[in-house]
């Protein structure tokens, strides 16, 4: 897969921005702030529908402006398809396939897919589980984008019931013996049968990927770090996670039943996926909070790396993002990173300077150089050459 052009209207610092591009190397260098990281940024937004630098949308429109529009033109084993994503400062944001208008913004998961090296990564061995169950998440979405579907189905519902473990708590403790107590529980009830069935098939596709990632991030991180305790992934999770889904949905329905009452005093849901972690393992301590700065950025390297290959598995090549990163790595990294950009169909790198570029890089790359302007509405980004 790559990326055959890119429009982009109001997103971030780029007031109009159209790119035409071609498969193997094209490297952005701008010195912070310029607005490279930008660019990569809008092409992993149609990737995922999400960014990696930041959680809300609102950030990612123009200063004074209502909405950003991306259209990113992809060409797949010959078949080309451009998805529009509108996102809206105020209101649901909008997407179409070429020219059909799409329900959700979720169907156009999958024309375009790619897999992005950052220093952000950083975060998924030293963050919190949030982190980590977001790159599980994303996984899901990239290699099965109705996955997505079932993710905001479990969040949706999520939210419901922790709105009724918080405002109806009063009503929760006076028991089925009252009538108010009696309703609020019932609508519980109702709640907890609809969040174990959507936790227990987001489980089961978390476990089965997790089963994959347990052969490849190991092999991943004893190239990059051999010298280096062995690594290990494993899912902790608040149910006990064994078996087919219905299996995993009658335990996390007892041990809803298990936990009621403590989240009915805490006024919050303990139980299901979103408690869930992936513990990441050097030797037998946990990576976060025992590797040293060196094993963190292996580590990170090798989780990534890993999800390349998962990702590539599923038919063809995702387009590799290389955000700022070689600027982080020391020379062993930097030229493992290489070695996997070396037979990827397009990548994608950004760099402050052309110092921080590998030497091992191929010479043939199309080479940009993104610069501002000082307007009334703050700093705008302009291509200055190629």
């Amino acid at each position: 897969m790559y990326l055959r052009s890119l429009k982009l209207r109001d997103f971030r610092s780029w007031p109009s921005l159209e790119l035409e591009l071609e498969p193997g190397v094209t490297v952005f260098v701008g010195r912070n702030g310029h607005g490279k990281t930008n660019i990569v940024e809008a092409i992993g937004y149609v990737a995922h529908l999400s960014s990696h630098r930041v959680a809300q949308d609102a950030p990612l429109v123009r200063s004074g402006q209502d909405n950003a529009l991306i259209s990113a033109t992809a060409v797949n084993d010959g078949r080309e398809l451009t998805a529009h994503v509108l996102i809206n400062s105020h209101r649901a944001n909008q997407a179409q396939i070429n020219r059909t208008k799409l329900k959700s913004p979720r169907e156009v998961l999958g024309v375009v897919k790619t897999v992005l090296f950052a220093p952000e990564d950083l975060a998924l061995i030293k963050g919190e589980p949030a982190e980590r169950r977001k790159y599980l998440d994303t996984i899901l979405a990239t290699r099965q984008p109705r996955l997505a579907g079932l993710k905001a189905d479990y969040d949706r519902v999520l939210k419901q019931r922790a709105a009724l473990l918080k405002t109806a708590g009063g009503a929760l403790r006076k028991g089925y013996d009252d009538a108010d107590g009696a309703a609020a529980l019932s609508t519980l009830d109702v709640w907890d049968s609809q969040l174990s069935s959507l936790g227990a098939q987001l489980i089961y596709h978390r476990l089965q990927l997790v089963a994959e990632l347990q052969e490849a991030v190991p092999e991943a991180y004893s190239t990059i770090a051999p010298e280096s305790r062995p690594a290990h992934v494993e899912y902790r999770s608040t149910v006990p996670a064994v078996g087919e889904p219905e299996v995993i949905e009658a335990a996390m329905l007892a041990e809803l039943g298990a936990k009621r009452q403590r989240e009915i005093d805490r006024g919050m849901c303990l139980v299901g996926p979103h408690r869930d972690d992936l513990e990441l393992i050097l030797g037998t301590d946990p990576a976060k909070g025992f590797a040293s700065h060196g094993e963190t950025w292996s580590y990170a390297l090798s989780l990534r790396i890993a999800e390349f290959h998962l990702v590539k598995g599923t038919g063809s090549d995702p387009i590799l993002i290389l955000d700022d990163v070689f600027a982080e790595l020391d020379a062993k990294r930097r030229t493992r990173l290489v070695e996997v950009a070396a037979n990827v169909e397009q990548v994608l790198i950004t760099a402050a300077v052309d110092g921080d570029l590998p030497h091992n890089l191929e010479e043939t790359h199309t080479h940009y150089v993104t610069a501002v302007d000082d307007a009334e509405l703050g700093r705008i980004s302009r291509m200055d050459h190629e």
